[in-house]
């Protein structure tokens, strides 16, 4: 049974030719890198939960983002004994040259490439997520 729920937005741009992804550094526990996400506050769906804590946590609005809709990944994994669903659309950035303004929920941000980002992350659902939505940009948003 679920316990937990977030949501946010897989952000990518396109700079020279080549693709990168938003990981944000957590300013708590492990600093873990992940994309901007966060719990559901009462009355939200998850699509205004993503959209409200990518404002808060890398500064960006719905319209610094094209958002895929269409596209989305769903994972769970378990925190603290519980079991944590996270769902992820794909959003892709209007201006490749805005940069993120961090909250002080996060210390560092990075643009990476999709293998440079999974490494980073080291979590086998962020991998799966970061190939899933890699194919799509290539392969249908090209």
């Amino acid at each position: 049974m679920v316990k937990e729920v977030a949501a946010g937005f897989c952000i990518f741009r396109r700079l020279s030719n080549q693709i990168e992804y938003l990981l944000l550094q957590a300013s708590y526990g492990t600093r873990h890198w992940t994309p901007p996400k966060g719990h559901l506050e009462d009355g939200e769906t998850e699509f205004e939960a993503a959209l409200r804590e990518t404002k808060e946590e890398a500064g960006y609005s719905e319209k610094d983002l094209k958002i895929y809709k269409d596209y989305s990944h769903e994972m769970h994994y378990p925190v603290k004994g519980q079991d944590k669903r996270v769902i992820y659309w794909l959003a892709e950035l209007e201006n490749p040259n805005k940069e993120p303004e961090l909250s002080d929920e996060h210390v560092s941000r990075k643009w990476l490439p999709k293998d440079e980002a999974i490494a980073l992350s080291g979590f086998p659902n962020f991998e799966e997520m970061c190939k899933k939505f890699h194919e799509i940009i290539l392969n249908k948003l090209s």
